[in-house]
């Protein structure tokens, strides 16, 4: 919800109301009791997007980030080289939470 500026044309109170979009403006001045309450136009606040999906380059074709990614690697770099599968790794043993025993 936006914030509005307001000034009463009778006796100069100026404020600002947090009030929804779809919300009348206000006309009754807090400060004198008069219906001579005006919004003001202003500058508003900027719209700000996150994520993916606002830019051209976001909806690029599958086909084209691969050959963004080949041209980028580097000519002479040697190919990296395989994961051995000879060696078996052994998993991680948890480690035990029992309460130590008083001697």
């Amino acid at each position: 919800m936006p914030t509005y500026d307001y000034v009463c044309k009778a006796c100069g109170h100026a404020l600002e109301i947090y009030q929804s979009i779809t919300e009348n403006a206000k006309r009754k001045c807090p400060a004198c009791k008069k219906p001579k309450l005006e919004r003001q136009l202003g500058s508003g606040a900027a719209i700000l997007f996150k994520g993916s999906g606002f830019y051209q380059t976001d909806y690029r074709s599958d086909s084209y980030k691969s050959g963004e990614k080949a041209d980028s690697k580097p000519k002479d770099a040697p190919a990296s080289e395989p994961a051995k599968k000879d060696a078996p790794t052994k998993p991680a043993e948890p480690k035990s939470k029992s309460p130590k025993s008083k001697d």
